[in-house]
């Protein structure tokens, strides 16, 4: 048994003798110590330290006298030197029991509190502080609930000896043999670590029971964070357990796998790589390389650099897909329904395809495949966005039976990008190409290579070069990447390029692709469309069912005219998906009810319309004509307007973002009217001292190109016989100075951009008559095509008759 602990013993014998004090005595002067963080509670005894002069001399004059002091508690204790205001006012009247002086001039003491005491009033501050002080009895109650709440005070106390080390187990054994509940609170506060504003709070306190209650509380929440901590020390020293036990099992195991003259764990990685290459079924050459790169790592230390760096490209030789492949069985009629379920209409592109895979059959079937490698084609869809480039490749796969990947070429600037970079490098990969064939984990899939038209070319070298090889079937059966630098066959993937534009693609480039073009839709077309596939797509995608949300076709119809315009689908998609996300809401606010979307409560769902049919109102004067030209997003409708204006001398202003093939075109028709002038029925002088100015609206578009001459040349002679321009004509052509109305390009996206704007007569070169094979049969019906030769046929057909009343003569 410790001595501190004999020590409380004997004060807790002691104090029991001490009076109650239930009748409070007299009020008496004592000096008062201030104390530093410190509570003394009666019936206990506490270690006390001082070294101010002013606490050493208060103990001296004490020691010497009665040794009663009043201890109480300092409200700062950083305060030197605490006086009258700056302590609490009650406090414990103390017996001084020991006193000890000890070299460095601070004295110890060992007091023993005795009663609660207030202070009254202060009597002195020097030579120490000094106050008339009272005693204030304490409330003992002899109920059941004191009683309960000491006996649950006992259990707590002895769950918390058991879980702080620094409390004997005799404290426990000392508690238990305390009746009064009084000393029992004082002997077990006094054990317990609590702030000295708390320890105050409960001196403070007149009954047992509110005692009894605050230290219980206290018990409980000390006791709350003790188990938390031992359970964490608990967790942490077993998971530290289990990795000691781990390290020392696998010393064992390698002590064991020496004596048996096992391999090491490098000799078992090295083991295991040669079994991967060895199933791999990659070809000789490949073989000989990652056989030879093996018996470098082999005799190299594992911290060794150039360790990981073998390590990382000999997985990679061995994850690629040399000998797997995932086609199975062709099917042409699954095929074709695939096709025709993913996709509305392009019979074109099925019927390529179909092709295809028709010819892979009879090989397979004849077993040709085995005596000469096939060539995969390489398609080319070219099309503006919105029309199913990619989307009709994923359908390839599927009717395939292939795994799908894609690479996205938009922006690519850097050649490494398409061909790796070489392993002297820190960090270097293998190129997209053999990444992507090794996420597919075949070496047949479809690998669409998206945006071609958009690959960058830079310092850094040319990526459309380096596709050069990979889009090459005569070649790209030996497609070296520079990070493997050994020979990978694409020859079996089916690559599809993408691309809105092939202006931008090299030649070299393009001339390995067959170019299927994918033009815009009509306005049937993307009915069909609308009704077979956005609807349901968008219905699924929003919580709804058929029943909930229906559209007429006729309101698809008005969404097209009205709000998209476009050669795709997309803008017509994000309609159908605001129409569904406002009847979304109406149903979730209990609005509910079948919906039936008709051209009538468009306007409600979808607001004003985007687009008009403008061509009437634009041509309703003079000098105003209606074209057609073609965009990488699809076809569209341009206006030409032409005014003259007094001028000292003639020339041509030019207006709207115009490109020099273009300004050359509106010189090229301005010189043919005006050279013509009399064939044409226009007055000779009416170009004389005159500024004219052709002005093409959607100012900050640019646009170029030949195929406006024929409309630049219309408008110009509408302006001088005063005749307007037809409002249901639209035309395309490239004009030369002798009139002849030369072929021009994108006839079927011009003829689907006069339709969507609601033109039925469409004036073309004579030459572009083969073109109309590709305008959907529909579209044909609809429409009014007039082929011409020269210039005079096209102002025969475009400008409106002459009144009978004005004659040449008359203008």
């Amino acid at each position: 048994m410790t001595d501190e602990l004999r020590e409380r013993e004997q004060t807790v014998e002691e104090v029991s003798e001490e009076p109650r004090g239930e009748e409070q005595s007299e009020p008496r002067v004592l000096p008062v110590l201030p104390l530093r963080n410190t509570v003394v509670f009666p019936m206990t005894v506490v270690p006390l330290a001082a070294g101010q002069p002013r606490s050493l001399r208060l103990i001296d004059d004490v020691a010497s006298g009665d040794r009663l002091v009043g201890l109480v508690l300092q409200k700062d204790p950083k305060q030197e030197g605490a006086g009258p205001g700056e302590t609490y006012e009650v406090g414990t009247i103390a017996s001084i029991h020991q006193m000890m002086r000890v070299p460095d001039g601070t004295v110890r003491l060992a007091v023993q509190g005795l009663r609660r005491m207030r202070i009254v009033e202060w009597v002195a501050e020097e030579p120490y502080l000094r106050a008339l002080v009272e005693e204030i009895p304490e409330t003992v109650e002899d109920t059941v609930e004191v009683k309960a709440l000491m006996r649950n005070a006992l259990e707590l106390f002895q769950r918390l000896v058991s879980l702080v080390s620094n409390l004997p187990e005799e404290l426990v054994t000392a508690a238990l043999n305390i009746d009064d509940p009084l000393h029992l609170v004082y002997l077990i506060a006094s054990n317990l670590r609590m702030e000295p504003e708390e320890r105050q709070e409960l001196l403070e306190l007149d009954s047992v029971r509110d005692k009894l209650l605050k230290l219980n509380a206290f018990m409980s929440r000390e006791l709350d964070l003790l188990e938390l901590g031992k359970k964490i020390q608990s967790e942490v020293q077993e998971e530290v357990a289990r990795t000691q036990r781990e390290y020392y099992l696998r010393e064992q195991l390698k002590a064991i796998q020496r004596e048996l003259g096992e391999t090491s764990e490098q000799e078992a990685e090295i083991n295991e790589l040669r079994a991967k290459i060895e199933e791999s079924g990659m070809p000789e050459e490949a073989r000989r390389e990652a056989l030879r790169e093996l018996d470098r790592l082999s005799k190299l230390p594992p911290a060794a650099a150039e360790y990981g760096v073998i390590r990382t490209y000999l997985d990679w030789l061995t994850s690629l897909p040399w000998n797997r492949s995932t086609e199975g069985e062709i099917d042409i009629a699954r095929a074709r329904q695939i096709l025709d379920e993913d996709h509305y209409d392009l019979e074109k592109i099925k019927e390529r395809i179909l092709e295809y895979l028709a010819v892979r059959r009879l090989r397979k079937e004849r077993g040709e495949d085995a005596a000469e490698p096939s060539r995969e084609p390489i398609l080319c869809f070219v099309g503006p966005p919105g029309v199913g480039k990619t989307s009709l490749a994923q359908s390839i796969a599927r009717a395939l039976g292939r795994e799908f990947t894609r690479m996205s070429l938009g922006g690519v600037r850097d050649e490494a990008e398409i061909r790796g970079h070489r392993r002297t490098y820190i960090g270097a990969m293998p190129g997209r190409i053999i990444q992507a064939i090794r996420r597919a984990g075949t070496n047949d899939p479809v690998f669409v290579l998206d945006e071609i038209d958009k690959v960058g070319a830079d310092w850094r070298g040319d990526p459309s070069s380096a596709l050069l090889e990979v889009l090459d079937p005569e070649q790209n059966h030996s497609f070296r990447d520079h990070y493997l630098d050994v020979p990978f066959d694409l020859s079996k993937v089916m690559f599809i390029a993408t691309a809105n534009v092939l202006d931008t693609i090299p030649p070299a480039l393009r001339d390995r692709m067959e170019v299927l073009s994918l033009s815009g839709y009509t306005d049937e077309e993307k009915v069909g469309i609308a009704l077979q596939y956005l609807i349901p797509k968008q219905l699924a995608a929003h919580g709804l069912t058929p029943a909930e949300l229906s559209v007429e076709p006729e309101a698809i119809r008005q969404i097209v005219r009205g709000w998209t315009r476009e050669a795709g689908v997309r803008a017509l998609e994000r309609e159908i998906a605001a129409i569904a996300r406002k009847v979304a809401r109406r149903i979730a606010e209990g609005q509910g009810g079948p919906v039936r979307i008709t051209p009538d409560v468009l306007v409600e769902y979808l607001g004003r319309p985007r687009f008009f049919d403008e061509a009437a109102e634009r041509t309703s004067r003079p000098g105003v004509a209606t074209g057609l030209a073609w965009t990488p997003t699809g076809g569209e409708v341009l206006f030409v307007e032409v005014t003259t204006m007094p001028s000292s001398e003639e020339r041509l202003v030019l207006t709207g973002m115009l490109g020099d093939v273009m300004r050359e075109s509106a010189q090229a028709a301005l010189s043919y009217v005006w050279s013509n002038a009399e064939a044409l029925d226009i007055d000779p002088r009416f170009f004389e001292g005159r500024t004219v100015h052709v002005h093409v609206p959607a100012g900050a578009i640019p646009k170029d190109g030949p195929s406006a001459g024929v409309t630049i040349m219309t408008a110009l002679a509408s302006l001088a016989t005063r005749r307007p321009v037809r409002s249901d004509v639209a035309m395309t052509g490239e004009i030369t100075l002798r009139g002849k109305v030369l072929p021009v390009g994108g006839i079927k996206e011009k003829v689907l951009a006069a339709h969507r704007a609601g033109i039925r007569t469409v004036i073309l070169p004579r030459r572009n008559e083969r073109d109309l094979e590709d305008v959907p049969a529909e579209l044909r019906r609809e429409m009014q095509f007039i082929l011409v030769d020269d210039a005079e046929e096209v102002l025969r057909h475009a400008l409106t008759p002459v009144p009978a009343e004005v004659g040449p003569a008359a203008r």
